[in-house]
């Protein structure tokens, strides 16, 4: 007896290895499954502005990181005492300017040498609504907590997003020819904008994830969100604002990814990694003795001996 809808993905035409190279880029959801490529050990860069939600900013960060974008003073804007950056998360801002522009710069170097040898790059959409600052006509990462009025709101055309992304995708293609491209769009639901208003956002976002896999051979699609839609239907998948997942429900959607993408040799290398991890991530009783101490030094070393080993093979 069936007692789940199960969604059909579609075999890729690659398969991650520990030589592979990825960066992710996107929502929460990328943050998620980016964590457990980098607690396995992977090759990853995970959102070098933070976390973005809509199409065009994840576009504005690739297009910074394949011009080799460096920021300035102008900028940056200043609100509640620190000094911000409309294309960036929080995390970047800081009360001196200096030390913004050192965090956003230094990230942006290290993330567009990764993309010039990325393999795979995994991009998240969470929802097709914008908001761009009237001031500048840019659409913005984050608002920053600056005045609703200073921001028109308005939700992304299906055509908007692919011409802009097909301009991308081949600006990537001739930097790495080779390079695969996952899109995903984001399981959890932006319910501000209501049941139907979320249901319209991601029909958008599949639509134009859609075009683009026709348009392009590199392109591929998971489907992260059928999977929680169909397979997770029950509540105890979710967080406590019933709209994120749960540590079980990311565990159900990683296990799906990493069959389908990651290859059986390695996922048979990986459970060496995690016995590893286990031992750092145990606190015993006497967690400052030199045993202990020694111990996890041990198991470090043995860890990057581990990775090291993997990567140099092939």
């Amino acid at each position: 007896m069936d007692l789940q809808t199960v969604v059909k993905i579609d075999k890729p035409s690659f398969q991650v290895e520990y030589t592979t190279r990825m960066m992710l880029l996107g929502s929460c959801f990328v943050e998620n499954i980016g964590a457990k490529l980098e607690y396995f050990g992977f090759q990853t860069d995970i959102n070098p502005c933070g976390i973005v939600y809509n199409p065009l900013s994840v576009a504005s960060t690739l297009d910074m990181l394949l011009a080799g974008r460096r920021f300035e003073e102008s900028d940056l804007l200043r609100n509640n005492g620190k000094w911000v950056s409309l294309s960036h998360h929080g995390d970047f801002s800081a009360t001196q300017s200096e030390q913004c522009l050192q965090r956003i710069n230094s990230r942006l170097e290290t993330a567009g040498n990764h993309l010039k040898m990325t393999n795979v790059l995994v991009i998240t959409w969470g929802t097709a609504w914008v908001y761009c600052f009237r001031s500048t006509g840019q659409v913005v990462s984050n608002c920053h907590r600056f005045p609703a009025s200073d921001f028109e709101r308005f939700r992304l055309e299906v055509e908007e997003i692919v011409r802009g992304y097909a301009d991308l995708l081949d600006r990537l293609r001739e930097v790495n020819p080779n390079m695969q491209v996952v899109f995903t769009v984001s399981p959890v639901r932006h319910w501000k904008d209501g049941a139907h208003g979320n249901q319209l956002s991601k029909a958008v976002l599949l639509l134009a994830v859609n075009r683009l896999q026709e348009r392009y051979e590199q392109v591929s699609y998971f489907p992260s969100y059928e999977i929680v839609m169909d397979e997770l239907r029950d509540y105890r998948f979710y967080g406590e604002d019933m709209l994120h997942l749960s540590p079980q429900g990311v565990e159900y959607v990683w296990e799906r990814f990493k069959d389908n993408y990651i290859s059986l040799e390695t996922q048979s290398r990986m459970k060496k990694v995690e016995k590893l991890n286990k031992v750092l991530q145990h606190r015993p009783f006497d967690a400052d003795s030199d045993a202990t101490r020694e111990l996890y030094a041990r198991t470090q070393e043995e860890l990057h001996t581990l990775l090291r080993g993997f990567r140099d093979e092939w």
